[in-house]
């Protein structure tokens, strides 16, 4: 019998990488993922502002150039990486996370598997989040106009970022999945058979452009 993802992490040290576009559940699978795995999660986004000891939409108003953030966000990774709690862990990409210097960081890192978690446009707009300029939760109750432009935003973000998602070793499809279905088809994906089949390909590096984000900073 083939032992469970959960089974192969306990043997040796792994660094799981999720990735998707914002709202997706990165979050909220990743740390049920850790808590199964018994090891640590950890959000880059929280990561960078810890490193840098202010908030990302500070950070991008000072550094508004996609390369600079990126900079930053690789030296925020690396950091984490070095860290004790960094050799077995389970951490949360930003959209960009496969793209420019943090795509470095992740293909030069050992005993790492990057997943791509992918759902309905529908069901990300329905997690939509918006935060202030500090990383605070905003409340806000989108109209029907406002929903047809984020659906809009989250399907460019779709499309966008699917070159770069096809750099993921395994991709997972939670389109209608709860949490716990959710991390379920997550812990499936991490059976040996799969991770010893996983392509470690280069792809072709994209052009950068700013696609507008999808979970928001409002000032």
């Amino acid at each position: 019998m083939a032992k469970t993802g959960m089974a192969l992490i306990e043997r040796r040290n792994m660094r799981i990488f999720l990735v998707g576009v914002s709202c997706v559940g990165k979050t909220t699978i990743g740390a049920r993922l850790a808590g199964c795995l018994g090891c640590r999660f950890l959000d880059l986004d929280v990561e960078i502002e810890r490193f840098f000891g202010t908030s990302i939409g500070r950070l991008q108003d000072r550094h508004p150039a996609l390369d600079d953030f990126r900079l930053m966000s690789a030296r925020a990774l690396k950091h984490v990486l070095s860290r004790d709690e960094g050799r077995n862990c389970v951490i949360a990409l930003p959209p960009s996370g496969l793209l420019g210097s943090c795509w470095k960081v992740v293909k030069d890192t050992r005993d790492a598997i990057v997943i791509v978690l992918r759902d309905a446009p529908e069901n990300i707009l329905d997690r939509i989040t918006f935060y202030d300029i500090d990383s605070h939760p905003v409340q806000k109750n989108l109209t029907d106009r406002e929903k047809r432009f984020y659906l809009r935003d989250i399907k460019r973000d779709i499309t966008y970022f699917s070159r770069s998602f096809a750099k993921a070793h395994v991709s997972v499809d939670i389109t209608g999945c709860n949490p716990d279905e959710a991390l379920h088809k997550v812990k499936d994906a991490l059976t040996p058979a799969r991770l010893d089949n996983r392509s470690d390909a280069p792809v072709p590096a994209l052009q950068d452009a700013c696609p507008s984000p999808v979970c928001t900073v409002e000032s």
